[in-house]
């Protein structure tokens, strides 16, 4: 059996902790360039659906926040279940970051409000969630049952309420969506994990 030398595990702990800490930053920098500059207006460019120009949220609403508050709620979740998502490799991560994002965009776009925008990171949190606990399920990893497990517990009241209609100017639809994209983002890495393995 293989094992990882320090150095190694020194080399995948730097890179994961990189990865996090810029893609979370990023997010904080657009968050106080938009304070600094508001006159650019860059929280209209999130998800208004069924508009042709709204499409473009799917990419930018997970950078754009209301708030302190708003940014500083998702910050928690970004950190932690993204981190988790990294582990046993990185393109998990991005798998799980481009079906959260995908899914909950589309959602937001297909079944929100009329004129309302939808912006914020929490449809990527609640993807995380869904991916970490669908990744336990289609792999059967024992560790991978136990992170579920963890996410199951940790975070499972604030999952089922996210995703219900009871809260004013809070985005179920994205929370929706972001749950199905990493379900599906989980079943695609254990199709491919099992593809490898067959070869």
């Amino acid at each position: 059996m293989k094992t990882s030398s320090p150095n190694t595990l020194t080399e995948k702990l730097k890179s994961r902790v990189v990865l996090i800490a810029l893609f979370v930053g990023s997010m904080w920098a657009v968050f106080f360039l938009s304070v600094a500059l508001p006159f650019l207006h860059l929280n209209e460019h999130g998800v208004v659906p069924r508009s042709l120009d709204g499409l473009q949220g799917i990419l930018f609403a997970p950078w754009l926040h209301a708030s302190v508050g708003h940014i500083a709620a998702n910050t928690s979740g970004l950190v932690v279940l993204g981190w988790l998502c990294t582990w046993p490799n990185i393109a998990g991560f991005w798998r799980a970051t481009i079906g959260a994002m995908l899914g909950a965009g589309l959602c937001a776009w297909l079944f929100g409000a009329p004129y309302s925008v939808h912006i914020g990171a929490s449809g990527l949190v609640f993807g995380y969630a869904g991916h970490l606990v669908a990744r336990g399920y289609y792999t059967r990893n024992l560790v991978s049952i136990l992170v579920a497990l963890v996410v199951v517990s940790s975070y499972g009241l604030s999952l089922l309420f996210g995703v219900l209609p009871i809260y004013p100017d809070v985005s179920w639809q994205s929370h929706v969506g972001g749950v199905l994209g990493g379900v599906l983002a989980a079943r695609a890495g254990a199709g491919a994990a099992n593809r490898v393995r067959v070869r």
